[in-house]
C-alpha cells in the first residue's frame, strides 16, 4: 500500500547526521496512472508511452498514461521494476521533492521520510558533509529538480496557449470491465481537426509559445496505446507467476521451512 508523503525539508540541524539511500524500484509509483510531463523530455517519451491531459482546477496538464484505469501503472512490475523504456522525470527525483513556502521566492529541497529511505550516517549517502554544506549527491538532486521546474513553467505556458487555441477536446477511452466496457471521464486530446483548421495568425501563435510541438506530439503518442495493451498481457503473466510462487511457498509450511528476510532458513 502506497503511503501518503511525509516531506521534510532538508536542513543541517535535522539531516547532518543522516544518510540517504537511492530507490531500488519503482513499487512507490505503482498506484499512478497518470505522471505528470516536461516538454524537455517529449522525444524519449512519446515512443514510449501514451500522452494526454487532464484538468486541475481552471486548466490542463500534460501527463503520461501509465494506465486508463485509476490506481494501475502498468509500467511497474509486481518487483518493483519498470516495463517501459523510458522514466518520466517526475519519477527520477524520488525520494526528494521542491515544495514551496509562503514568504520565500525560491523553492526549498525537502525527502519523503515516508520512503523509508533516509538512514543513519555511514548506512547511505550523507546529507552534508564535513564542512557542513550539502553533499554532492545532494546539489546534483537539488539541481536536476530545479531543471524540471523550470522546464514544467515552459511546459504549462505551452499547454495554456494550447488550451486557450481551443484545441482541448475530452477523449473517450474505456475500460472492459466483465462484459461491458465503462468509459473513461477526465482525459483530454488535442482536437486534430480544430488544430490543422487554425487560421494563419493563431497557428503562428501557437509556434510562438512554444505550444506546437505538445500538440505533435501528443497527437503522435496516441498509437502507443498498443503499449499499455502489451503491458497489461505481461502483468498477467507476471502475475500468474508471483500466485505461482506464493503457493508452492505455502506448501511448505510444516515441514521445517520458513521465510525471513527473503531468505529461507531450515529449522
Amino acid at each position: 500500500m502506497t503511503q501518503s508523503p511525509q516531506l521534510t525539508a532538508i536542513s543541517a540541524e535535522k539531516f547532518s547526521g543522516k544518510a540517504w539511500r537511492r530507490y531500488n524500484g519503482y513499487a512507490f509509483a505503482a498506484r499512478e496512472n497518470l505522471i505528470s510531463l516536461v516538454i524537455a523530455e517529449l522525444a524519449k517519451a512519446v515512443p514510449a508511452m501514451p500522452l494526454g491531459f487532464v484538468q486541475i482546477g481552471g486548466g490542463f496538464q500534460l501527463v503520461a498514461i501509465t494506465a486508463i484505469e485509476p490506481g494501475v501503472n502498468l509500467f511497474v512490475a509486481p518487483d518493483g521494476r519498470w516495463l517501459g523504456s523510458y522514466v518520466p522525470a517526475a519519477l527520477r527525483g524520488y525520494p526528494f521533492r521542491l515544495a514551496n513556502v509562503e514568504g520565500r521566492k525560491e523553492s526549498i529541497l525537502c525527502i519523503d521520510e515516508a520512503a523509508g529511505l533516509v538512514v543513519e550516517s555511514g548506512q547511505g549517502e550523507p546529507f552534508f558533509d564535513g564542512t557542513g554544506r550539502p553533499a554532492q549527491a545532494v546539489k546534483d538532486v537539488l539541481d536536476f529538480l530545479s531543471r524540471v521546474e523550470r522546464n514544467r513553467m515552459v511546459t504549462q505556458a505551452a499547454v495554456d496557449a494550447l488550451a486557450a487555441a481551443g484545441l482541448m477536446q475530452p477523449w473517450p477511452l474505456s475500460i472492459k470491465q466483465g462484459k461491458q466496457n465503462v468509459a473513461v471521464t477526465g482525459l483530454h486530446r488535442i482536437d486534430e481537426t480544430a488544430l490543422n483548421a487554425l487560421d494563419n495568425e493563431a497557428f503562428f501563435t501557437l509556434r510562438r509559445s512554444g505550444a506546437l510541438p505538445v500538440a505533435y506530439a501528443q497527437l503522435m503518442s496516441i498509437n502507443q496505446l498498443a503499449v499499455l495493451q502489451q503491458l497489461a498481457q505481461i502483468q498477467a503473466k507476471l502475475q500468474a507467476q508471483v500466485s505461482t510462487v506464493a503457493q508452492k511457498l505455502a506448501g511448505l509450511e510444516g515441514i521445517g521451512l520458513s521465510q525471513d528476510d527473503e531468505t529461507l532458513k531450515f529449522y
